[in-house]
């Protein structure tokens, strides 16, 4: 395959959200997860570590506490499923979640020095969180930061309570 061929191939062209495992939101929810989808699928780089294949289908659960990426070609066939412990997310992500309350609340009130500093450490934790999916999925899925940082939103917006 041509190398611009295998870099078109190396993307994600949907990702879908298994509804037996997460439960609907209300529409705030909803909508936080709509937009981190439609976001991770208009831009990324993404491949699976040894297979040549692609675009792929991302299918997203949650079971036993666990973040499963099903991964499939564009005729859903599977290529491979990803399981991974939601643990080592929960500091950040509950860290995360503090700082984005605090965030949005600075918006009615604080001034544009102190929004702009809660906002670094938002962007500062929310890299933290790629990072720790990047490491999560070293060796099984190639992605770069841009992509990862997108599909941190995506866990982001599936545990947010709204």
């Amino acid at each position: 395959m041509p190398a611009s061929d295998a870099r078109r191939a190396q993307k994600l062209v949907s990702v879908r959200l298994d509804e037996e495992s997460i439960e609907r939101g209300n529409p705030d929810q909803e909508h936080e997860r709509d937009t981190a989808i439609f976001d991770l699928v208009e831009q990324n780089s993404f491949g699976v570590e040894g297979h040549d294949g692609g675009p792929y289908v991302l299918w997203v659960a949650l079971r036993d506490k666990k973040l499963v990426f099903d991964i499939h070609d564009q005729t859903e066939g599977r290529v491979i499923t990803h399981i991974l412990s939601l643990t080592p997310f929960r500091r950040i992500l509950k860290d995360y979640f503090e700082v984005c309350e605090s965030y949005y609340a600075a918006i009615r009130t604080a001034t544009p020095m102190r929004i702009e500093s809660i906002d670094m450490g938002r962007r500062g934790l929310h890299n933290d969180g790629a990072q720790l999916l990047a490491d999560r999925l070293k060796g099984k899925v190639n992605c770069d930061f841009d992509t990862t940082r997108r599909l941190f939103t995506l866990v982001a917006a599936l545990h947010w309570r709204g």
